[in-house]
Formats: structure tokens, C-alpha cells, sequence
């Protein structure tokens, strides 16, 4: 089990902002661009919507959200580490998207957003880092409107013996060196594939989602189980005990 305080993460998280992009372009071949196209594609249909992009990082996401004619009205970019959000700010800058983008520095755990504050919630490769599982996944629940969906992104491990055993080949061992040379950062990058393989995918997560309030909770996995999107829905009102 790897073991998480939120001040670690922070720091890790400060020390590869820099090559955190050019990192995760070349290690997952360019399609972790189109998993998070996969959950932009997943917001719901209304207009002038307003989202939440928690562990925002260096900004993908809260930018991928307002493309032309897209439904979001604002962006909250959210994320623990001061680093990441500076650089997504430097990356914004001179960008329509600047204007509708509000970036913030706060703990997945206790976020500092009021209740039912957000039509959806989006967060890509972030859940796993949560020093606190339970009461992040509650604090998501919690800013979410009612009838606010919640769009999760994770790694996941394949299903499949064939494509599972080689790729944790390739994580285990080519990759945090690839990535380590690159970011010159290796802990962060073996502790990638540990809290990968740590996390609880697929069904357990969906579990999780639903103890923590979310209905209709469904999970995709994509690109043969390498990722999962997750699509989790806030109910009316609350679940009886």
C-alpha cells in the first residue's frame, strides 16, 4: 500500500510541473489527449454550465472544457499544488479561456467551494492522489448541484492476461525511467505505477462513488482498460440512511 500525506504530494507534484506535460504526451503515446477528449465529450447537455475541475494540474482539462461553442459557461481549476497552477496560469495566459477560468489552491479533502456550487465535475488523474479517499469522493458530492454529474478519469489495470502482463511490464520498469530521465524525478514516476496499481478500479470505485452519495454510477474503461472514465451523478435530493 503506498502511503500518501498531502504535503508529499504537493511537493511531488511542485518538483515535475515544469516536464509534467511533455512527460505524459510521450509515455502514454499521446492518448491521454484523447481520454480527456472522452470526458469533455461526457458533460451534460445545458447551457452556461459551471465546472469544476479538481487536480486541474497544468490546466488541460479547465482549457479542453472551452473549446468553441462548448456548453461551460466558468471553470474553477482546482489543485493542491501551487506549482502545477501556476504553470496552467502561465499556459492560459492570453487565452479567451483566461477570462472564464478561476484557479485556486485547496485540499481535495476540504475544498473551499460552498455547497451545490457546480452543474459538473471533471478530474483526470487526480482521484488516486487523494490522501483521503472517502472524504474527498464526499466533498465532491457535496459542491456538485443536484443532478450535478461528476466526470472521473483514472488509470486502471487491464483485464486481459495478453495486454495486462506486458503493460505492467512497461510500467513497472520502462516507463519510470523514461519518465524519470525526462523530469529528472524518478520517486514521482515509481510512485506512479504504485498508486496505480493501488487504486481501486472498475467496480470497487464505483462502490466508493456510490458510499459516498453518487446514483447511476457507470464505468468505461478505455483503450483496453489502461484508463477508466467514470460518470457519477449527484440525486435530487439525499439518499436515505
Amino acid at each position: 500500500m503506498v502511503s500518501k500525506d498531502s504535503n508529499q504530494i504537493r511537493r511531488m507534484f511542485d518538483a515535475v510541473a515544469l516536464r509534467y506535460d511533455c512527460v505524459n504526451r510521450l509515455v502514454s503515446m499521446r492518448r491521454d489527449v484523447a481520454w480527456r477528449r472522452a470526458m469533455v465529450a461526457a458533460l451534460p447537455e445545458k447551457p452556461d454550465l459551471r465546472v469544476l475541475d479538481l487536480a486541474t494540474g497544468t490546466g488541460d482539462v479547465a482549457m479542453a472544457l472551452q473549446y468553441p461553442n462548448s456548453p461551460v459557461g466558468h471553470v474553477v481549476g482546482a489543485d493542491v499544488s501551487m506549482g502545477m497552477l501556476q504553470l496552467a496560469q502561465r499556459k492560459m495566459a492570453g487565452r479567451a479561456c483566461a477570462a472564464t477560468t478561476t484557479l485556486v489552491q485547496t485540499d481535495a479533502a476540504a475544498l473551499c467551494c460552498r455547497d451545490n456550487a457546480f452543474d459538473a465535475l471533471t478530474i483526470a488523474f487526480g482521484v488516486r492522489n487523494f490522501t483521503d479517499l472517502d472524504a474527498g469522493l464526499r466533498e465532491m458530492c457535496r459542491v456538485l448541484h443536484p443532478n450535478g454529474r461528476a466526470l472521473i478519469l483514472e488509470f486502471s489495470l487491464p483485464t486481459s492476461r495478453m495486454i495486462r502482463v506486458p503493460y505492467l511490464l512497461y510500467f513497472r520498469h520502462v516507463l519510470p525511467v523514461i519518465a524519470g530521465l525526462i523530469s529528472r524525478q524518478t520517486a514521482a514516476y515509481r510512485y506512479l505505477n504504485r498508486s496505480v496499481e493501488d487504486f481501486p478500479y472498475g467496480s470497487s470505485f464505483c462502490a466508493l462513488l456510490k458510499q459516498a452519495g453518487f446514483t447511476d454510477v457507470r464505468a468505461h474503461p478505455l483503450t483496453f482498460g489502461v484508463a477508466t472514465l467514470y460518470i457519477a451523478h449527484k440525486p435530487d435530493s439525499p439518499t436515505p440512511a
